[in-house]
This record gives C-alpha cells, sequence and structure tokens, in this order.
C-alpha cells in the first residue's frame, strides 16, 4: 500500500498550483475539440498511470569571477623596479648619556614579635620591669598580658621619715574580632606603697615624735571589665562595662561601677543621631573623719544621656547636642537634674592651613577616691567625695600648618565648675596621742569650691624630616574662686617641650622638659580643739624638669636604653613638703621574643 507523507502532500499542491492554468486552457482546448470531434468522430477514453511524482529542482545559479579577465587594449603592465640605496658616512660626536633609575630607599622589614621585656637599674635603688605579650588563639581571638613595675629603694637625705616606693600593675586582656560583633573583656591588678614622708619644717617635731609616725601607705586596685562594638551598621553601635574595687591599708575602701552604651538612629541616607548613655555608681567609706574619728559614708549615682546630631560639608562640621544628667545623692538623699549645652563647630578658611574652630559644652564629672589618689598620692584617707559640676566650657580657637612641616594650634577658653576639688594641705594636730601616721601636716585633703577658669593655650609641631619630631606647647591661666582664697595647688603657667630623632638604623634620642609655674598652699598647726594656733599661706617654687634618653639598637630582638632625669637636679617640691629626687640615671635592655 502506497502511503503519501507531509511533505509529498504539499509537493502535490505546490505541482496543482503551477500547473492550473495549463490544466484550465488545455481543459478548454479539448472542451472545444472534443466538440469539434463529436461532430466527426469518437477518438475513445484512454488511462495514464502516474508511476513517480513530480520534483522540481533549482539549477546553480551562475557565478560571477572575483577577478575577471579584462581584455582591453589600452590596459597599461606593471613594470618591475629594481632600485638600491647608496651609503654615505657621516661623522657624529654625539654620545647620549646612559639613564639611571631613581635610588629608592629600602628599609630592612623589621621582624615582629609577639613579647617583649624590659629591665633596668638606676641611682636611688631604682627598678624598672616592664613585659608583655600578646598570644592568638585564632585567627579572630587573641590573648593579652602585661606587667609593669617601677620602684625606689633609697632614701632621700632631706627627710627623717621613708621615701621609698613600689608600684606594680598587672593587666591582662581577651579580645575577640566576631562576625557581628568585636568584643573584649579585661582585668587588672595595681598595688601601690608609697609613704607620707612630707613633715613641715615650720611645726618643729623632736626626733622622738617622728620615730612614731607611721608613714606608710598602701593602696590595693582590682578591676574588670569588657566593651562591645557593633561590625554591622545597626542601631546600638556598642558600650563598655566596668567594675573596679579600690581599698587602702587604712580600712578604706570604695567599689565604682560604670556602664556606656550607644546608640545611632538613622533620620536620612546620609545624617544620624547619635546617643551615648552613661550610668556611673560610686559608693565607699572612710574608717575615720579627719577631725572627729567617725566614719565617713558616701555614694552617688550618675544617669546621663547625650544625643548628637552632626551636619557637615567640604569646610565646616556643626556637632548640636546636649547632655542631660540626673544626679542622686545616695547617702543623703539629694537627687538633682542638670541639663548642659555640648555644641561645637570648626570651619575650614584657607585649606589646611587655617580652621577655625569654637564651642560650649558641660557635663557633670563623677569624682571618686581612686581617681584623686592617683592625682594626689598623698591624700589622707578622710576625703569629701561629690560630683563636679561642669556647669559650661567655652573655648574658641585657630589651628592648622604654618609650612608644610610645621603645625599650630591656639585656643582660648572659659570654665565656669561648680564643686571643684582643689588638693589643701592638712592641718598638724598636736596634742593627740593617738594621732594616724597622715596627721602631721604631711597629708592632702580635698575642699570644693566654685571657680571659673579663663585660660590660653598654644602649641607647635613640627616634623623636620622623617626622624625628627619635635613639639612644644604653653598655657596661661587666671582663676577666681568662690570661698576659698586661693585655687590651691592650681599653677598659672604651665609648658612643656619634646623631641625625637631617630639617628640611622640603631641610634634614637629623646627630650622632655616641663614647666610649672608657682601654686599656693596653706599651713595650719591646730591644737586639741579646731581653733588654727597657726595659719599662712605657703608660696611654692615654680620649677624646670628635664629628662632625656638614648637608645641603641642591636638588631630586631635586642636593644639596650638610658634615661636621665631631672638632669638640673633640680630638688623642687610638686606638692608641699614633698620634694622630689635629684639627679637620676637609669639604664637597661629590651628583649623581644615569641612565646
Amino acid at each position: 500500500m502506497y502511503h503519501k507523507s507531509e511533505n509529498t502532500g504539499k509537493q502535490y499542491r505546490d505541482i496543482l498550483a503551477a500547473f492550473m492554468p495549463l490544466c484550465l486552457f488545455a481543459a478548454m482546448m479539448c472542451v472545444t475539440a472534443g466538440m469539434s470531434a463529436q461532430e466527426k468522430e469518437d477518438i475513445g477514453t484512454e488511462t495514464v498511470n502516474v508511476i513517480k511524482p513530480y520534483k522540481a529542482s533549482i539549477p546553480d545559479a551562475f557565478k560571477v569571477r572575483e577577478d575577471p579577465v579584462l581584455e582591453d587594449s589600452v590596459l597599461l603592465q606593471k613594470k618591475e623596479i629594481n632600485y638600491s640605496i647608496f651609503s654615505v658616512p657621516v661623522a657624529s660626536t654625539f654620545v647620549p648619556e646612559k639613564g639611571k633609575a631613581a635610588v629608592v630607599e629600602k628599609r630592612k622589614r623589621e621582624m615582629l614579635y609577639n613579647s617583649y621585656v624590659s629591665l633596668g637599674l638606676g641611682n636611688y635603688s631604682t627598678a624598672l620591669l616592664d613585659f608583655y605579650t600578646s598570644r592568638e588563639i585564632s585567627r579572630d581571638q587573641s590573648f593579652d598580658i602585661g606587667l609593669n613595675h617601677h620602684s625606689s629603694l633609697a632614701q632621700l637625705d632631706e627627710t627623717e621619715l621613708d621615701t621609698k616606693f613600689f608600684d606594680t600593675h598587672l593587666k591582662a586582656s581577651y579580645n575577640n574580632a566576631g562576625r557581628f560583633y568585636r568584643w573584649g573583656i579585661n582585668a587588672g591588678f595595681h598595688h601601690q606603697i608609697y609613704n607620707w614622708y612630707g613633715l613641715p619644717e615650720q611645726a618643729g617635731f623632736d626626733l622622738p615624735v617622728i620615730r612614731s609616725i607611721d608613714e606608710r601607705l598602701t593602696y590595693y586596685t582590682a578591676s574588670v571589665g569588657g566593651q562591645l562594638e557593633a561590625v554591622e551598621e545597626s542601631v546600638f553601635t556598642g558600650g563598655e562595662v566596668s567594675y573596679k574595687r579600690f581599698w587602702d591599708a587604712e580600712s578604706s575602701g570604695e567599689n565604682r561601677l560604670v556602664f556606656k552604651p550607644s546608640f545611632e538612629f538613622p533620620i536620612s541616607d546620609e545624617q544620624s543621631v547619635t546617643t551615648h548613655i552613661t550610668a556611673d555608681y560610686v559608693g565607699g567609706e572612710f574608717r575615720h573623719e579627719y577631725y572627729s574619728g567617725e566614719k565617713m559614708k558616701y555614694g552617688s549615682l550618675l544617669l546621663g544621656i547625650n544625643p548628637n546630631f552632626v551636619l557637615g560639608g567640604d569646610d565646616y562640621t556643626i556637632n548640636l547636642g546636649a547632655s542631660v544628667f540626673y544626679g542622686m545623692d545616695i547617702e543623703n538623699s539629694d537627687n538633682d537634674v542638670y541639663i548642659y549645652p555640648r555644641i561645637d563647630a570648626s570651619y575650614r578658611l584657607v585649606e589646611e592651613y587655617v580652621t577655625v574652630y569654637g564651642g560650649v559644652k558641660g557635663g557633670l564629672d563623677q569624682n571618686s577616691y581612686h581617681d584623686l589618689a592617683q592625682e594626689n598620692l598623698f591624700v589622707a584617707p578622710s576625703l569629701g567625695i561629690t560630683p563636679t559640676d561642669r556647669q559650661y566650657d567655652a573655648f574658641l580657637g585657630m589651628k592648622g600648618k604654618l609650612s608644610s612641616t610645621v603645625g599650630y594650634n591656639v585656643k582660648a577658653s572659659y570654665r565656669a565648675e561648680n564643686n571643684k576639688p582643689l588638693y589643701l594641705a592638712n592641718p598638724v594636730i598636736s596634742g593627740t596621742a593617738d594621732n594616724e601616721g597622715y596627721m602631721y601636716g604631711n597629708s592632702f585633703g580635698v575642699v570644693y569650691d566654685d571657680v571659673t577658669t579663663f585660660s590660653a593655650f598654644g602649641e607647635l609641631h613640627a616634623d623636620i624630616s622623617r626622624g625628627l619630631t619635635l613639639g612644644v606647647n604653653a598655657e596661661v591661666s587666671g582663676y577666681d574662686t568662690d570661698e576659698q582664697e586661693e585655687a590651691w595647688n592650681l599653677p598659672v603657667v604651665r609648658g612643656s617641650f619634646f623631641g625625637d630623632y631617630q639617628i640611622g638604623e640603631h641610634w634614637s634620642a629623646g627630650a622632655n622638659m616641663f614647666f610649672v609655674g608657682k601654686r599656693k598652699d596653706l599651713y595650719t598647726h591646730m591644737g586639741a580643739g579646731t581653733t588654727p594656733l597657726t595659719s599662712e599661706i605657703v608660696d611654692l617654687d615654680s620649677y624646670f624638669d628635664i629628662n632625656l634618653r638614648l637608645g641603641y639598637r642591636f638588631n630586631d630582638q635586642v636593644s639596650l636604653f638610658a634615661k636621665a632625669n631631672n638632669i638640673a637636679n633640680n630638688r623642687y617640691t610638686r606638692w608641699m613638703n614633698y620634694q622630689v629626687q635629684g639627679f637620676q640615671v637609669l639604664g637597661g635592655v629590651t628583649f623581644k621574643f615569641d612565646m
């Protein structure tokens, strides 16, 4: 059986369409011929069998040659040309100079070690130890340990009481750089031994009384804390928390807990409001008050919030904010609200050469036994502790560059503070058999007063060369007190100079000089009662201290150092009756290594 495919049927339709007009014409001719034939004769019928269907084909088209053959009588024939170059030598005296590549000073790559230790010894039986190590636990985790020790066991000739000191600080921390947060925890312990050796000459103590004084004072500090920082953008940006326990050998103790989280609230694609929150608690007790012998307790909690909004452009920056504190005196049940401005701005007048800035800030500052004792080691364990109300601190200044290597900064400020702590020498108490070792006019107390301060400050900083850096600054201040006769122990003039010089690859040198102007203190001698027998203002002379250091590095691991302090051998008094050590020399070695 014969089956027609779909393509075959299509071919048939195409053939029929092509021959349809011819068929119609043939049919008409046949009809005409038939009609004529019928008249003549019958030709009969005939059967036609189609054995193969018609298959159309397209023959190849005539292709035009790419380069036709031209037959033209005027066509020019190409001629072959042969030529040669005639060289003539020319004399020349020009000799090109060979180029030289610029020489770039290559610094030898310094080896990095995860640990180092420094040991030093000097006159006045001084010993110095500094140790640090950092261990990587993993790619994102590290553990650090540091130990610092400084001591002197020598006796000053100018005083009968013991003058040696001992100061050791141990610190440890763990840090973790996570995917979403960077965080760490730290802990430390600080042990200090000093002496209340500053007896006033005006008191005229005889030798038996001096030998009966127990002048030793001892401080202990234990601390633990942590910090957290957000890696990715979020409302909570980070914060820190710390706890510190401070106590002494006189049965005094203090606790302080500080919590400071920070937040950022976006208000547009480019601007946001940054907010810092503060919770600061300090509380403790002293065994007895300086005069009465009664136990002293104190406690203060400060809760604060500080929102800030920054506006900026190519040449200016404005920081708008405020601080609101709620202060609670826990022992006296006295609470109050404090509001302070926090506004500062800067404007660049001449590129990097002149920038003016100014602002007004304020705040409620927490005072503590620990902070006061670290600023003045010879305070008595019978201090009044209360916060300082820094109402405002207005300042206006200008900074920039005098040249490509010299920078400057000048500033004038006016500050108003309520309950500012002032160190004042404690009175000599005579006629009492059970005096403590700090009750002979050889310790300091704290008095609070409302103080306004005007100051002018200026500094210059110069990077003379790659290895030489110099700097100098000075500040002049004026004070106005409300109740106290003077701004006790606050200098009118301060100044300092520093310099660092890297001498080649192995040697280095540095200098540090500072000047402190005159201050005033009060000498008071009291009997068994509370009425002073003697009271006089004492002028403390200004002093100038010069310190130099020199170092030599053998290699990446071993180096030597030498220090000379108080080169002028100035036996000045930083605090009334407390004379410092004279000319001091200390030398030692530093060794770096891997653990």
